[in-house]
């Protein structure tokens, strides 16, 4: 039993830890400036704010080549005024301020490089913590020591919210680059109005494309698209279709698992739900798993499950019988061809005795099955190659089998 544990677990752990260190090489991959040209992304991000921030921290202190101009403009007015016998007052110069663009600028430019920093140090930590787990866990070799620390170590990940962590990282990536466009459009409001426009612009698509990346899996939990803050709102957004519903449906009998669903656990609940949605997606994977299937041997392993989801020991399942219909008149698959295929290689003598047997039966209780559906509603199947091949090359105790049976 604990062998078992250990097994599933290994297999869950290392494939959870896996998908973590990928995640963090990937980040790290676009954060770290390196010298390998492997890391041109890394170099590019990382080395674009570190350039700005040199250029722009300058205004924050005042210009010493502006204060040498004034200073020699007061020096000649000096001198031109002593030449006239006049008297000349020195003007009082005005403390420096930077400017609340300048200001505004550095200060998004300086949080986008601290972020970026952050996510490097946090994903370089959690590689080594993913490292640590799996190094712990394989200290023993005894099945129940193993299972016990395999245990331990799993719920200290989820105690400690490491899941969440992973989360965090890639969202402050994602603040650190907005922060950055942020930034560039503070720098370019008092160089360039039209140019600062544009940069506007782009940084409101970019801001409306990521709020519809994170809105949309909350609606439809199919979508492939998803933020790390789809996640942190998917609570709020359960919250708040259940006050939905009791205000405009006056549903008195609100299920109220639904907003304690991870999203996972709703997309796997509407996965299963009886729908003809559901039965639609159940019939196009069958259609592709037929044209996937390119040689006997895997067709073999098909047309030996058909049977099965036809029949059971109570009789019928009509669960499936519609799509069975469908594939065996699907113009495409002619599913009844194929299996014909697998039924006549049996006495080619390229395979075994004992497997040509076994081959020859399972078509046959497939063929059976498929006979003995209602077909009250469908046109008639034609077996008439099928018919001519088992009179004709079956021998009798064989074709006697599949019309007894």
């Amino acid at each position: 039993m604990w062998a078992l544990y250990v097994l599933e677990a290994e297999k869950y752990d290392k494939s959870l830890v896996e998908s973590w260190k990928s995640d963090m090489e990937g980040i790290l991959i676009f954060v770290r400036s390196n010298s390998d040209d492997q890391l041109v992304q890394g170099r590019t991000f990382l080395r674009q704010p570190t350039a700005f921030i040199i250029e722009s921290y300058k205004t924050l202190t005042p210009d010493s080549g502006v204060a040498t101009v004034q200073l020699l403009s007061q020096n000649s007015q000096q001198l031109a005024a002593a030449a006239n016998g006049s008297t000349f007052s020195s003007p009082t110069r005005a403390g420096f301020a930077p400017s609340g663009s300048s200001l505004l600028c550095n200060v998004l430019w300086f949080i986008s490089l601290g972020l970026s920093l952050s996510c490097a140090l946090i994903a370089t930590l959690l590689e080594q913590w993913a490292r640590n787990f799996l190094h712990r866990a394989d200290m023993r070799s005894s099945p129940i020591v193993r299972a016990r620390i395999y245990s331990f170590l799993y719920y200290g990940l989820k105690r400690f919210k490491v899941h969440t962590i992973v989360d965090i990282i890639p969202l402050l990536l994602h603040a650190s680059l907005v922060f950055f466009f942020a930034g560039l459009v503070a720098f370019l409001i008092p160089i360039n109005a039209v140019v600062a426009a544009v940069a506007a612009a782009l940084l409101a698509f970019i801001v409306v494309v990521y709020s519809l990346l994170t809105f949309i899996p909350l609606w439809h939990l199919d979508c492939p698209y998803h933020t790390p803050l789809s996640t942190a709102v998917w609570p709020i957004a359960r919250h708040l279709m259940i006050l939905w519903r009791l205000r405009y449906n006056a549903v008195a009998d609100t299920n109220n698992s639904l907003s304690t669903k991870t999203m996972v656990q709703a997309m796997s609940d509407e996965a299963m739900l009886v729908s003809p949605a559901r039965s639609a997606r159940d019939y196009r994977a069958l259609v592709w798993t037929v044209k996937s299937l390119s040689d006997d041997i895997e067709l073999d392993a098909f047309i030996e499950t058909i049977p099965d989801l036809l029949w059971g020991s109570a009789g019928g399942r009509r669960s499936y019988e519609d799509h069975i219909q469908k594939l065996l008149r699907h113009p495409d698959l002619r599913l009844l061809r194929r299996i014909a295929g697998p039924l006549r290689s049996c006495d080619n003598g390229l395979i075994s005795l004992e497997a040509a047997k076994r081959r020859q039966t399972t078509c046959l209780k497939t063929l059976w099955a498929i006979g003995h559906l209602q077909t009250m509603t469908h046109a008639t199947l034609d077996f008439t190659e099928l018919i001519d091949h088992l009179t004709s090359v079956l021998d009798p105790e064989a074709l006697l089998y599949s019309t007894s049976t």
